[in-house]
């Protein structure tokens, strides 16, 4: 059963204009760089299209590791490797601000004991 906002199967497309090719590149400890090249629908280089790049890395949490990914505003991948650190800091700053926002929320909460017709609770945000 589907969803009033799902795509049935049978709709589903490949967006031929927006195709990447991927490349992963890893120093097997803790970096990982994807480059995202364009290409046209036969597979050929698109040069009207930028290259991108993603980083990815693991944090190690005491719940286990923690998936760290960001995008990196680089040309080349000698540029993206220098850039790898910072775009990792931030994407890890902004993990725990959205953490502590979600804290701040839920620290917010009321509830009420016996509030008729809620369950006992009410939430205030």
């Amino acid at each position: 059963m589907s969803s009033p906002t799902s795509t049935p199967l049978e709709a589903i497309e490949v967006d031929r204009e927006n195709l990447y090719v991927e490349e992963v590149f890893t120093d097997l400890k803790v970096a990982t760089l994807r480059r995202l090249s364009p290409v046209k629908p036969d597979g050929s280089p698109d040069p009207t299209r930028r290259t991108l790049f993603h980083g990815q890395t693991q944090l190690l949490s005491q719940m286990g590791p923690l998936p760290v990914s960001c995008e990196i505003d680089a040309s080349n991948l000698e540029e993206a490797m220098q850039k790898f650190p910072a775009a990792i800091a931030d994407a890890i700053e902004r993990m725990v601000e959205e953490a502590r926002e979600l804290q701040r929320q839920e620290a917010s909460r009321i509830i009420v004991p016996g509030a008729a017709g809620l369950g006992g609770k009410i939430k205030l945000s």
